[in-house]
């Protein structure tokens, strides 16, 4: 038995979101499917780096999975992406010592949200980008940014339907927004995310960017440790994982 790492990319919008549930097709179910198949009918156990929501997409989940499959490492991307549908791509594989974890041994995470900010909707980008037509004031946001970075209690930026035990500090070392056209561009690295936490930072900046509330509060939100304290989610379709770090990246 081996142990291999695997980036993969998938467009989120027709899944159910990443891990296996009762209702609706999801990430993991189809990997799962595809290796099956691959070994013969014999489930093969796919663990990723973390789940993502119903609509929300990714550059760079990580997964691993063990295998006693005779290939060469350098042939499973494309054997693998060929068993996938078209909205899940593997973009790397290489094989890992037995004890690694693609959730545990993450040393942390990037996310990006984009939003279309134009009067007039882009119909191509539905699936990619929150619409917002009012203008945004994007100083304001990058101030509120700053009050963001740094290790705090985010409870006020968790859904209450998380099931996290434990503490809920975070360490984030970057939180950013910047304007490219009519896109803006949030960007949210740090050493782990609260279950909708990138959702409901941007739905409280985008109120920031509205005037709806002054960057200084940001702070006071924090401090709160209350749910409510903080704005609304923005939806899912606007949200990248976009890259999983470990020891030596």
């Amino acid at each position: 038995m081996e142990r291999l790492k695997a980036i993969i990319q998938y467009d989120g919008t027709h899944y159910a979101g990443y891990q296996i549930q009762p209702n609706g097709n999801t990430v993991q179910a189809e990997m799962e499917k595809a290796l099956s198949k691959m070994h013969k009918g014999r489930k093969v156990k796919v663990t990723a780096s973390g789940r993502t929501d119903s609509g929300v997409h990714a550059l760079g989940q990580v997964i691993h999975f063990d295998t006693d499959l005779n290939i060469p490492v350098g042939n499973w991307k494309r054997a693998l992406s060929s068993m996938l549908p078209q909205d899940i791509y593997v973009s790397s594989v290489e094989q890992v010592g037995r004890d690694f974890h693609a959730r545990y041994d993450a040393k942390g995470k990037e996310y990006r949200y984009f939003i279309w900010n134009d009067q007039e909707p882009n119909i191509f980008k539905r699936h990619y980008r929150y619409h917002i037509k009012a203008d945004l004031d994007v100083a304001s946001m990058q101030q509120a940014c700053k009050y963001i970075e740094g290790e705090h209690d985010f409870t006020s930026f968790c859904s209450p339907r998380t099931d996290i035990k434990g503490d809920k500090i975070r360490l984030i070392h970057e939180a950013s927004v910047h304007k490219e056209g009519e896109e803006l561009v949030f960007v949210f690295r740090g050493s782990g995310f609260l279950y909708n936490m990138v959702r409901i930072l941007v739905g409280t900046l985008v109120e920031v960017g509205r005037h709806d509330r002054d960057p200084g509060e940001i702070p006071m939100i924090i401090e709160a440790k209350e749910r409510e304290a903080a704005g609304k989610t923005a939806p899912p379709q606007g949200l990248f994982l976009w890259e999983v770090f470990y020891d030596g990246d």
